[in-house]
């Protein structure tokens, strides 16, 4: 009975801060009309006005929690770079399997051991091996989606290929791979917050059920390893300074499957969203499937599937004039950051013929420049390259339906018709 009583304390705690914390949202949203609460408020609108309205405020903008927020593309890079400012506080204590990101919430030295183990698997020199695989499985989804003649490109494609390439990468077999996909996307839903106790305890129920499935996963790769990413960490496992610790290793399988999962789904969504609104751009793309890999990139930076990521500063530091505490976190806005009129031509045109692609900032930059950044773009530009060739008279059929922010951007249901 004192158990049962504890837990109703812990739930009643628990519920009073998450409505507590949203109730003040609201306040410094639409009371105190803090930009950034703004943004954090936007759901599934559009956010880039708000990050043009930050970008004017000054290089920096205070955030509700005294915290530092920035939409300057110089600055965001700058930031990204500098080894003053890290992804977690210096000493933090290490999460719990089923919560611990990797490599993505390590400073050096952990952060670059464990990126050392993986980067390989990842390079673009591993791509040829992959190439093969993305254009059959695009050619089954994309046999399978025209069979009705329209579909909804989110379920029919954006999401099942990527979940084919983790699977391919790790060596999970399939069956495994739907249910772990799954519960990424539960976790992936909560990068934001919970939504309600219910969604608490539903990402606390797949976080620990994905613990126990990559174990069984592992197990079994321990007792018969392939030429898959899982079987070479486990060939890295050990105690010393450059090994991966067996406390890592789930979490490193976890971080893989979720960012891989997330970013990709997103950047394909965005991509065929962005083409569809821009019927001159899909009919460039069409007359020339080989402009997919600058589809990709165009979307990357017109559209980013990770919206913002945070750096803590490890000193009192200045930047552009702003005093910087010990401690103090800095919001690096990066949708707003690739749409900065000081580096990208007509930010808010997307096009497929500007020479400035690659100076996007979606996939992050300085030593936490996304891993799997090679492998993303070559989803995208297979699966972009092979929609514009089979599906030429591609449209819309209904309207976009887009996932709330402020985190991730991307949407949740593009419908479409073949011809």
């Amino acid at each position: 009975m004192e158990g049962r009583a504890v837990q109703l304390r812990s739930a009643a705690r628990f519920t009073t801060k998450l409505y507590a914390g949203r109730a003040r949202a609201i306040v410094d949203a639409h009371v105190r009309r803090n930009e950034f609460a703004r943004l954090s408020a936007v759901g599934d609108g559009d956010p880039y006005p708000i990050y043009d309205r930050i970008r004017a405020a000054g290089p920096f903008v205070t955030t509700p929690t005294g915290h530092l927020a920035t939409a300057d593309h110089a600055i965001c890079k700058e930031v990204l770079r500098d080894r003053r400012f890290g992804v977690e506080p210096e000493g933090a204590p290490r999460p719990e399997p089923a919560f611990d990101r990797s490599l993505l919430t390590r400073n050096p030295p952990d952060h670059t051991r464990l990126r050392r183990l993986v980067a390989p698997a990842l390079s673009a020199r591993r791509l040829a091996d992959f190439t093969v695989m993305l254009e059959e499985t695009v050619g089954r989804l994309l046999d399978d989606a025209g069979r009705t003649g329209s579909f909804d490109v989110m379920p029919a494609l954006a999401e099942p290929l990527p979940v084919a390439v983790i699977n391919r990468l790790l060596g999970i077999p399939d069956e495994d791979g739907a249910v772990l996909a799954a519960y990424g996307e539960t976790l992936g839903g909560a990068a934001a917050g919970f939504r309600s106790p219910r969604h608490a305890r539903d990402v606390m129920v797949a976080a620990r059920a994905m613990v126990r499935l990559f174990e069984e996963v592992i197990e079994r790769r321990r007792a018969d390893p392939g030429d898959d990413l899982i079987s070479s960490l486990l060939a890295a496992e050990g105690e010393g300074d450059t090994e991966l610790r067996a406390v890592e290793l789930v979490p490193m399988c976890r971080m893989l499957l979720i960012a891989g999962f997330e970013t990709t789904v997103n950047l394909l969504g965005n991509a065929v969203n962005a083409l569809l609104d821009h019927p001159d751009q899909w009919a460039a793309l069409v007359a020339n499937p080989a402009l997919a890999g600058a589809v990709v990139q165009e979307s990357l930076r017109f559209d980013s599937p990770v919206q913002r990521t945070g750096r803590i500063s490890f000193d009192d530091t200045e930047i552009a004039g702003q005093p910087i505490r010990r401690g103090q976190w800095v919001n690096v806005l990066i949708g707003g950051a690739n749409r900065d009129p000081q580096v990208f031509d007509e930010p808010n045109t997307f096009d497929l013929a500007r020479t400035d692609l690659f100076d996007h900032l979606a996939f992050s930059s300085g030593i936490h420049r996304c891993v799997g950044r090679p492998i993303a773009e070559l989803e995208g530009s297979v699966a972009l390259r092979m929609l514009a060739e089979r599906m030429p008279g591609l449209h819309r059929a209904g309207p976009a339906r887009m996932r709330a922010m402020p985190l991730v951007r991307g949407p949740l249901s593009v419908p479409v018709a073949v011809g």
